[in-house]
Protein backbone atom coordinates (compact mmCIF):
# COMPACT_ATOMS: atom_id res chain seq x y z
CA UNK A 1 0.00 0.00 0.00
CA UNK A 2 1.32 3.37 -1.02
CA UNK A 3 2.04 5.62 1.90
CA UNK A 4 -0.43 8.41 2.81
CA UNK A 5 0.51 11.58 0.78
CA UNK A 6 0.34 13.85 4.28
CA UNK A 7 3.22 11.15 5.74
CA UNK A 8 6.53 11.89 5.45
CA UNK A 9 9.43 9.29 6.30
CA UNK A 10 11.33 9.43 9.65
CA UNK A 11 14.50 9.10 7.92
CA UNK A 12 13.50 12.39 5.62
CA UNK A 13 12.56 14.43 8.22
CA UNK A 14 16.07 13.47 10.27
CA UNK A 15 17.95 14.06 7.09
CA UNK A 16 16.96 17.77 6.71
CA UNK A 17 18.57 20.50 7.39
CA UNK A 18 18.62 23.90 7.56
CA UNK A 19 20.91 27.50 7.07
CA UNK A 20 20.02 28.56 10.83
CA UNK A 21 21.56 24.90 11.73
CA UNK A 22 24.86 27.05 10.57
CA UNK A 23 24.67 29.82 12.63
CA UNK A 24 26.56 28.81 15.39
CA UNK A 25 29.84 28.14 13.38
CA UNK A 26 29.67 30.34 10.26
CA UNK A 27 29.82 33.56 12.52
CA UNK A 28 33.01 32.83 13.98
CA UNK A 29 34.31 31.44 10.70
CA UNK A 30 33.30 34.36 8.59
CA UNK A 31 33.86 37.03 11.46
CA UNK A 32 37.22 35.23 11.72
CA UNK A 33 38.65 35.06 8.40
CA UNK A 34 37.55 38.41 7.49
CA UNK A 35 38.97 40.01 10.25
CA UNK A 36 42.18 38.22 9.42
CA UNK A 37 42.54 39.34 5.72
CA UNK A 38 41.46 42.63 6.49
CA UNK A 39 43.20 44.07 9.50
CA UNK A 40 46.66 41.77 8.20
CA UNK A 41 46.70 43.22 4.66
CA UNK A 42 45.68 46.92 6.09
CA UNK A 43 48.68 46.61 8.49
CA UNK A 44 51.18 45.47 5.50
CA UNK A 45 49.89 48.25 3.00
CA UNK A 46 50.60 50.70 6.09
CA UNK A 47 53.22 49.85 7.02
CA UNK A 48 54.41 49.59 3.12
CA UNK A 49 53.38 52.89 2.47
CA UNK A 50 55.49 54.25 5.27
CA UNK A 51 58.35 53.22 2.70
CA UNK A 52 60.28 51.28 5.60
CA UNK A 53 61.88 47.86 4.97
CA UNK A 54 60.63 44.60 4.02
CA UNK A 55 61.99 43.19 7.07
CA UNK A 56 59.29 45.61 9.24
CA UNK A 57 57.01 45.03 6.77
CA UNK A 58 57.16 41.14 7.45
CA UNK A 59 57.61 41.45 11.46
CA UNK A 60 54.59 43.97 11.63
CA UNK A 61 52.48 41.14 9.33
CA UNK A 62 53.60 38.62 12.05
CA UNK A 63 52.77 40.38 14.97
CA UNK A 64 49.52 41.44 13.48
CA UNK A 65 48.59 37.76 12.89
CA UNK A 66 49.23 36.33 16.41
CA UNK A 67 47.77 39.27 18.55
CA UNK A 68 45.04 39.36 15.95
CA UNK A 69 44.29 35.44 16.47
CA UNK A 70 44.32 35.73 20.56
CA UNK A 71 42.45 38.89 20.23
CA UNK A 72 40.08 36.95 18.30
CA UNK A 73 39.81 34.51 20.29
CA UNK A 74 39.57 36.18 23.82
CA UNK A 75 36.96 38.22 22.10
CA UNK A 76 34.70 35.81 21.07
CA UNK A 77 35.01 33.53 24.42
CA UNK A 78 34.20 36.47 26.60
CA UNK A 79 31.45 37.49 24.38
CA UNK A 80 29.57 34.18 23.91
CA UNK A 81 30.17 33.25 27.47
CA UNK A 82 28.46 36.01 28.94
CA UNK A 83 25.83 34.77 26.19
CA UNK A 84 25.89 31.36 27.54
CA UNK A 85 25.56 33.16 31.25
CA UNK A 86 22.40 34.86 30.41
CA UNK A 87 21.03 31.68 29.10
CA UNK A 88 21.67 29.44 32.12
CA UNK A 89 20.69 32.21 34.49
CA UNK A 90 17.16 32.57 32.07
CA UNK A 91 16.63 28.62 32.10
CA UNK A 92 17.14 28.66 36.20
CA UNK A 93 14.99 31.26 36.61
CA UNK A 94 12.16 29.57 34.71
CA UNK A 95 13.25 26.09 36.47
CA UNK A 96 12.13 28.02 39.70
CA UNK A 97 8.99 29.27 38.38
CA UNK A 98 7.67 25.88 36.99
CA UNK A 99 8.63 24.88 40.63
CA UNK A 100 6.52 27.42 42.74
CA UNK A 101 3.56 27.98 40.00
CA UNK A 102 3.22 25.16 37.38
CA UNK A 103 -0.33 26.66 36.75
CA UNK A 104 0.92 29.66 35.61
CA UNK A 105 3.42 28.66 33.73
CA UNK A 106 0.49 26.39 31.79
CA UNK A 107 -1.52 29.36 31.13
CA UNK A 108 1.52 31.35 30.03
CA UNK A 109 2.96 28.92 27.32
CA UNK A 110 -1.05 27.90 25.98
CA UNK A 111 -1.60 31.99 25.45
CA UNK A 112 1.80 31.68 23.67
CA UNK A 113 -0.06 29.56 21.28
CA UNK A 114 -2.78 31.51 21.17
CA UNK A 115 -1.28 34.31 20.34
CA UNK A 116 0.08 32.05 17.17
CA UNK A 117 -3.29 31.33 16.01
CA UNK A 118 -4.41 28.37 18.11
CA UNK A 119 -7.75 28.57 19.67
CA UNK A 120 -8.24 28.67 23.41
CA UNK A 121 -9.17 24.72 23.89
CA UNK A 122 -6.04 23.73 21.70
CA UNK A 123 -3.56 25.59 22.77
CA UNK A 124 -3.78 24.55 26.43
CA UNK A 125 -4.14 21.06 25.53
CA UNK A 126 -0.83 21.62 23.42
CA UNK A 127 0.99 23.21 26.45
CA UNK A 128 -0.28 20.40 28.72
CA UNK A 129 1.06 17.49 26.26
CA UNK A 130 4.76 19.44 25.91
CA UNK A 131 5.01 20.09 29.60
CA UNK A 132 4.34 16.75 30.32
CA UNK A 133 6.65 15.73 27.98
CA UNK A 134 9.48 18.30 28.73
CA UNK A 135 8.40 21.65 30.50
CA UNK A 136 11.61 23.78 30.98
CA UNK A 137 12.26 22.90 27.24
CA UNK A 138 9.14 24.26 25.89
CA UNK A 139 9.29 27.28 28.12
CA UNK A 140 13.02 27.53 26.93
CA UNK A 141 12.14 27.60 23.63
CA UNK A 142 8.69 28.81 23.18
CA UNK A 143 8.77 31.53 25.92
CA UNK A 144 12.53 32.71 26.37
CA UNK A 145 13.64 31.96 22.06
CA UNK A 146 16.42 29.25 22.93
CA UNK A 147 16.87 26.39 21.05
CA UNK A 148 19.98 24.06 20.59
CA UNK A 149 20.50 25.34 17.25
CA UNK A 150 20.98 29.37 18.80
CA UNK A 151 23.09 27.89 22.02
CA UNK A 152 26.01 29.58 22.92
CA UNK A 153 29.10 27.84 22.87
CA UNK A 154 32.06 29.85 23.91
CA UNK A 155 35.01 27.28 23.40
CA UNK A 156 33.62 26.71 19.92
CA UNK A 157 33.49 30.35 18.68
CA UNK A 158 36.97 31.18 20.19
CA UNK A 159 38.48 28.27 18.20
CA UNK A 160 36.88 28.79 15.42
CA UNK A 161 37.78 32.87 14.87
CA UNK A 162 41.29 32.35 16.06
CA UNK A 163 41.80 29.75 13.55
CA UNK A 164 40.38 31.28 10.87
CA UNK A 165 41.77 34.37 11.71
CA UNK A 166 45.06 32.93 11.48
CA UNK A 167 44.13 31.46 7.89
CA UNK A 168 42.90 34.49 6.90
CA UNK A 169 45.93 36.62 7.85
CA UNK A 170 48.56 34.25 5.79
CA UNK A 171 46.97 35.38 3.16
CA UNK A 172 48.07 38.44 2.40
CA UNK A 173 51.10 37.67 4.73
CA UNK A 174 52.64 35.19 2.41
CA UNK A 175 51.99 37.58 -0.64
CA UNK A 176 54.04 40.17 1.13
CA UNK A 177 56.57 37.73 2.05
CA UNK A 178 56.83 36.75 -2.09
CA UNK A 179 56.18 40.36 -3.58
CA UNK A 180 58.84 42.55 -4.72
CA UNK A 181 59.27 45.62 -2.43
CA UNK A 182 58.32 48.01 -5.30
CA UNK A 183 54.89 45.76 -5.60
CA UNK A 184 53.99 44.81 -2.08
CA UNK A 185 51.19 47.27 -1.87
CA UNK A 186 49.34 46.34 -4.98
CA UNK A 187 49.81 42.61 -5.05
CA UNK A 188 49.09 42.61 -1.38
CA UNK A 189 45.81 45.21 -1.85
CA UNK A 190 44.47 43.25 -5.01
CA UNK A 191 45.09 39.55 -3.76
CA UNK A 192 43.10 40.56 -0.44
CA UNK A 193 40.39 42.14 -2.17
CA UNK A 194 39.94 38.80 -4.41
CA UNK A 195 39.95 37.04 -1.01
CA UNK A 196 37.33 39.11 0.73
CA UNK A 197 35.30 38.21 -2.17
CA UNK A 198 35.71 34.91 -2.27
CA UNK A 199 34.85 34.24 1.36
CA UNK A 200 31.52 36.86 1.15
CA UNK A 201 30.44 34.72 -1.73
CA UNK A 202 30.86 31.81 0.17
CA UNK A 203 29.49 32.71 3.03
CA UNK A 204 26.23 33.94 1.63
CA UNK A 205 26.01 30.34 -0.13
CA UNK A 206 26.16 28.58 2.84
CA UNK A 207 24.30 30.44 4.51
CA UNK A 208 21.37 30.38 1.85
CA UNK A 209 21.73 34.63 1.09
CA UNK A 210 22.72 36.56 -2.11
CA UNK A 211 26.34 35.62 -3.15
CA UNK A 212 27.15 39.13 -5.53
CA UNK A 213 25.49 41.02 -2.15
CA UNK A 214 27.71 38.85 0.14
CA UNK A 215 30.99 39.20 -1.73
CA UNK A 216 30.25 42.98 -2.30
CA UNK A 217 29.46 43.78 0.72
CA UNK A 218 32.60 42.08 2.43
CA UNK A 219 35.22 43.65 -0.60
CA UNK A 220 34.19 47.46 -0.12
CA UNK A 221 34.68 47.74 3.58
CA UNK A 222 38.39 45.54 3.10
CA UNK A 223 39.01 48.23 0.22
CA UNK A 224 38.19 51.18 2.34
CA UNK A 225 39.98 49.84 5.38
CA UNK A 226 43.29 49.28 3.37
CA UNK A 227 42.80 52.42 1.43
CA UNK A 228 42.35 54.33 4.57
CA UNK A 229 45.33 52.74 6.32
CA UNK A 230 47.79 53.24 3.82
CA UNK A 231 46.92 56.77 3.77
CA UNK A 232 47.86 56.99 7.25
CA UNK A 233 51.31 55.21 6.60
CA UNK A 234 52.18 57.67 3.85
CA UNK A 235 50.75 60.93 5.75
CA UNK A 236 52.77 60.14 9.13
CA UNK A 237 55.17 57.70 7.79
CA UNK A 238 54.20 55.33 10.50
CA UNK A 239 51.00 53.11 11.38
CA UNK A 240 48.81 54.41 14.03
Amino acid sequence: MPPSANHVPQDSMAAEQHYAERIGWLRAVVLGANDGIVSTASLLVGVAAAETGSSNIMLAGLAGLMAGAMSMAAGEYVSVSSQADTERADLQRERRELEDDPEFEHRELAEIYMQRGLDQDLARQVAERLMAHDALGAHARDELGLSEIHTARPLQAALASAMTFALGAAVPLLIAWQSPHRLTIPLVAASSLVCLAVLGGLAASIGGANVLLGAWRVTIWGAVAMAITAGVGMLFGAVI
